[in-house]
C-alpha cells in the first residue's frame, strides 16, 4: 500500500486545543463593542461555542466506491524481481485500486494527533471532502485488498474515536472561557462608558418642587434608553436603579403615614381612589419622558413606570380579601414581565382586623408561589422582599416586594 502521506501526524491534540482556546479569547477581545454589547451573552457564547468547536470527521463507509487502472510500478527496491542494476529506477506493468471515501466534518482534522495514537499511522490523501487510498501491485487479489481496506479504515475510524472524545473536552471548556471572556470585557466596555448603578436611571434635579412627604428633594427626570442592534452605539436596557427602586417605594410608604395620620380622609376611599393619591405623589417627585406620563395606571389595577413602551416597574394595589387575591395578584404582575430587569411592587390595604394574621398570610402565600425563589434582605414587619422567576423563563428573576398597610375601616365594601 503507497499513499501520499500520513494522517494524524502534523500536530499534536494539545496544541490545537491550545491554539483554538486562544483564538477565541482573540476573536472577543477584536470584536466591535457595541456589537458586543447589543447582543445578548448566551447568543455570543452559542456563537462562539460552535466558531471554535472542531467537527472531527465522519466517514460515510456505506458510500466507498473503488477504481482501478493500470499503472507502472517501480519495482528497483524490491527484491522479489531479479534485476541487474537497481541503481536506477526499473518499472513493470501494474494494478492501481484507489478506494474514495467521503467524510462529513473537518478535512483538517486528518492531520492532528490525537492524544492517544499509534506509532505508523495509516497513509491517505485528503481531496476535498474525500478519503483517498490507494493499493497497487502487480499480483493483487481481492481477498488481500479487501483486508488492506477494512485494515486501514479500521485504523482511520479508531483514531477519529481518539479525537471525538478530545474535541468533546474542548467543546466542555468552549462554552465556559467564552463567558468569561465576554462577561470581562462588557465590564470593561461598560466602565468606559462610565455605566454607574446597573445600568440605572440618571436623576435630573428639578427645583420648585413642593415637598409635601418625606423624601429626596429633587424632583426627578428618569433617562433610561434601549439597546440598538448590529454595530450601533450601545444603549443599556431600561432599569430601574436600586436606589430609584427604594425612593418609589418610600413615597408609597410615605403616603400611607399620611393616611394613617387623617384616617378620616380616606376611609370611605374605595380602592381606585386610593391608588390615585399615590399617582398624584408620585409624579410629584417624578417627570416622565416626552409624554410626561411617567406615573399613569391602564384599566383599575396597575401604577406603572413607562420608558420608550416598556414598563420598568409596576405597582399593584389591592385590598387583602384572601391568600388567592394576592396569589392573583402576583400572577398579573409576572404576566407583565416580558422584559429584563423589571422591579415591581404589590401593595396590600388591609381593612379586616387582625393585621398580624395577616401579615403572616402574606408570607406564606408568597413563598408558595411556584415562582418564588429566594427571600431578599431588607424585609420588615410590613414590608416584605422575595426573588421571583418570570413566568416564562426560571432564569430570568425580578424584585417583587410586597408592602401591607393596615388603612381605616369603613363601610365600603372590601374587594
Amino acid at each position: 500500500m503507497r499513499d501520499r502521506e500520513y494522517l494524524f501526524s502534523n500536530t499534536s491534540w494539545h496544541d490545537v486545543e491550545r491554539l483554538q482556546l486562544q483564538e477565541m479569547q482573540k476573536a472577543i477581545a477584536a470584536m466591535d463593542g457595541n456589537q458586543l454589547l447589543n447582543t445578548s451573552v448566551e447568543d455570543l457564547v452559542l456563537y462562539f461555542e460552535s466558531k471554535f468547536q472542531i467537527e472531527i470527521p465522519t466517514l460515510l463507509t456505506e458510500k466507498i466506491v473503488v477504481d482501478q487502472r493500470e499503472t507502472q510500478i517501480d519495482v528497483s527496491r524490491d527484491h522479489n524481481h531479479m534485476i541487474y542494476d537497481r541503481s536506477r529506477p526499473f518499472h513493470i506493468a501494474g494494478t492501481e485500486i484507489e478506494v474514495e471515501i467521503p467524510f462529513t466534518g473537518e478535512a483538517e482534522a486528518f492531520k492532528i494527533q490525537p492524544t492517544t495514537y499509534t506509532t505508523s499511522p495509516p497513509r491517505a490523501e485528503v481531496r476535498g471532502s474525500l478519503l483517498v487510498l490507494k493499493i497497487v501491485g502487480t499480483n493483487l487479489e481481492a481477498e488481500r485488498v479487501r483486508s488492506d481496506i477494512d485494515r486501514t479504515v479500521n485504523e482511520i475510524q479508531s483514531h477519529l474515536t481518539t479525537l471525538r472524545g478530545n474535541a468533546q473536552g474542548l467543546r466542555t471548556q468552549l462554552p465556559t472561557q467564552a463567558r468569561s471572556a465576554i462577561e470581562s470585557r462588557r465590564q470593561k466596555l461598560l466602565g468606559d462608558r462610565n455605566l454607574v448603578g446597573g445600568l440605572g436611571f440618571k436623576m435630573k434635579p428639578r427645583p420648585g418642587t413642593n415637598q409635601t412627604f418625606t423624601a429626596p428633594e429633587v424632583r426627578k427626570k428618569l433617562a433610561p434608553s434601549l439597546p440598538a442592534e448590529s454595530t450601533l452605539p450601545y444603549k443599556p436596557e431600561p432599569a430601574l436603579s436600586n436606589a430609584d427602586y427604594e425612593h418609589i417605594l418610600g413615597v408609597l410608604q410615605n403616603m400611607v403615614q399620611v393616611m394613617e395620620r387623617s384616617p378620616s380622609a380616606f376611609e370611605t376611599m374605595d380602592e381606585e381612589s386610593i391608588r390615585s393619591h399615590f399617582l398624584v405623589q408620585l409624579n410629584g417627585h417624578y417627570e416622565g419622558q416626552a409624554t410626561g406620563e411617567t406615573f399613569n395606571y391602564e384599566g383599575k389595577t396597575d401604577i406603572l413606570v413607562r420608558s420608550e413602551g416598556k414598563n420598568i416597574f409596576i405597582g399593584e394595589c389591592k385590598f387583602w380579601s384572601g391568600p388567592k387575591m394576592l396569589t392573583e395578584t402576583i400572577d398579573q404582575v409576572l404576566g407583565y414581565t416580558s422584559w429584563r430587569d423589571t422591579k415591581v411592587a404589590v401593595i396590600v390595604f388591609n381593612r379586616n382586623k387582625d393585621f398580624s394574621r395577616v401579615l403572616g398570610r402574606i408570607v406564606e402565600t408568597a413563598k408558595a408561589h411556584t415562582n418564588f425563589k429566594r427571600e431578599l434582605s431588607g424585609s420588615t414587619e410590613t414590608t416584605f422582599r422575595y426573588c421571583f422567576s418570570h413566568k416564562d423563563d426560571k432564569n430570568r428573576e425580578l424584585f417583587l416586594t410586597v408592602l401591607a398597610f393596615d388603612v381605616p375601616q369603613s363601610d365600603s365594601r372590601c374587594r
